[in-house]
């Protein structure tokens, strides 16, 4: 298994690394900063292990699944912290942690 039997996954962890950095980033330019720290914090692991798991798909490493199974617990997490705010950047990221989470348990299934 490689690249292309996991594209849509790698597709889907890319977009949700991009978009996760996007709100972290905009999460630092809200008025009570301390509020979204957790929203931060998340986004950075989730868009980390979004990178890492594309990059080991995209290797074809044994070890794929077992990081995407990782990566749908985090993905979960941000998403769900992303979920609490009232922002336009952390309802763009919570959709897709959920869409990636969601195509890293078919992948990994």
């Amino acid at each position: 298994m490689g690249y292309h039997e996991w594209k849509s996954c790698i597709d889907a962890c890319l977009q949700c690394a991009a978009i996760c950095n996007h709100c972290a980033s905009s999460c630092t330019k809200e008025e009570d900063v301390k509020m979204m720290a957790s929203c931060i914090e998340l986004d950075m692991q989730c868009a980390s292990m979004c990178y890492a798991a594309a990059q080991l798909m995209s290797l074809g490493s044994s070890e794929a699944k077992e990081l995407c199974r990782i990566c749908a617990k985090i993905c979960d997490a941000c998403g769900t912290e992303c979920g609490k705010h009232n922002t336009e950047h952390c309802e763009e990221c919570a959709e897709a942690c959920l869409h990636c989470a969601e195509e890293c348990r078919k992948m990994a299934a």
